[in-house]
């Protein structure tokens, strides 16, 4: 039986439920939870970007956003699903490890068999892979070149690329010039360099996330072998890396307008300066042993991910909204 109630809580937040709670779900409500539907978000945002880029420039098409902006997601889903099959596969989650703490995973949890697994897998993936062949066939161009460099990214980011420190580095690339550029491409047909760094200023919010996500479980990684960058340069250099990241999201905002076409609008992001001083004292200290009293029920062990993810949600928010007033006031 259909539940929205059910899908809501599922796109809100990670979630960890008993075998009685999982099998009361619909359908639709485990494919959420098992393809982690919260972070999905982030792709949207990706993909609406790079339809308003487009949208800018008078080359904006429903019929391609929307194929691009579902593709995309599923691919995305397509993704984490991959991602708990091959840690499972590698022993990565088993024992209590640290995804295990905060949310679902259902081969380690058994709830899902692997036939239950593959078949959800194989509907998401392949809805991807077919609406990505009708792009391909209604805009030729890069579009097959870019559908497979997702497809490689989909495939390998999980192994071998976040065994090697090459994870972070693909996140950036990904939610950067791959989503928001190739989004903008699939309707425009033509890529710039100011494309590029707009790009780059939204792609910088989901590497903090990630960066902040494999800096909080950097000793779990490091037993079980997963050498992520955070493992690589160590938990002090990773958290100045992160706070350098977020640094550049604003100097790459005050860029565009100084040296683009892009106006004051997207002055908008410093409106969130306030929130940074409490940002930087956080990143400056090691993450504390327990959950302060305050934080927030079911976040833990989560913390510098937390706090990059909150300050991604307000900057992004900012910023589309920069975005979208500067290409209104230019329409004017």
């Amino acid at each position: 039986m259909i539940n929205l109630k059910a899908w809501g809580r599922a796109l809100q937040q990670m979630q960890k439920l008993s075998p009685d709670e999982w099998q009361a779900l619909d359908p639709i409500s485990k494919w959420l939870i098992a393809c982690r539907a919260p972070v999905l978000f982030m792709t949207f945002t990706a993909a609406a970007l790079g339809g308003l880029l487009a949208w800018r420039d008078a080359v904006f098409h429903w019929g391609p956003w929307l194929a691009t902006a579902a593709g995309l997601m599923l691919a995305h889903a397509t993704n984490n699903l991959l991602n708990d099959y091959t840690d499972s596969r590698r022993g990565i989650d088993k024992n209590n490890y640290y995804r295990n703490q905060y949310a679902v995973q259902v081969l380690e949890d058994g709830l899902m068999t692997l036939r239950q697994f593959w078949l959800y897998t194989g509907i998401t993936g392949g809805s991807a892979v077919l609406l990505g062949a009708w792009l391909v066939s209604q805009q030729g161009g890069l579009t097959l070149e870019l559908m497979l460099a997702g497809m490689f990214f989909a495939l390998f980011y999980t192994w071998p690329l976040k065994y090697f420190g090459l994870g972070e580095p693909a996140v950036l690339l990904v939610w950067g010039p791959l989503m928001v550029g190739g989004s903008y491409y699939v309707l425009a047909g033509s890529w710039s360099w100011e494309l590029t760094w707009v790009s780059i200023v939204f792609a910088l919010g989901p590497t903090t996330v990630l960066f902040g996500k494999h800096t909080d479980k950097l000793a779990a990684d490091a037993d079980k072998g997963v050498n992520t960058l955070p493992v690589i340069i160590g938990e002090s250099a990773s958290r100045i890396t992160v706070l350098a990241m977020i640094c550049a999201q604003y100097l790459l905002c005050g860029y565009l307008v100084l040296s683009t076409d892009f106006g004051w609008p997207l002055l908008l992001v410093f409106a969130n300066l306030g929130h940074l001083p409490r940002l930087i004292r956080t990143f400056l200290k090691p993450k504390p042993d327990f959950a302060p009293p305050y934080y927030p029920a079911g976040v833990w062990p989560l913390w510098f991910s937390a706090h990059s993810f909150n300050h991604t949600r307000r900057f992004t928010t900012l910023f589309l909204i920069g975005v979208i007033a500067d290409t209104l006031l230019q329409s004017i």
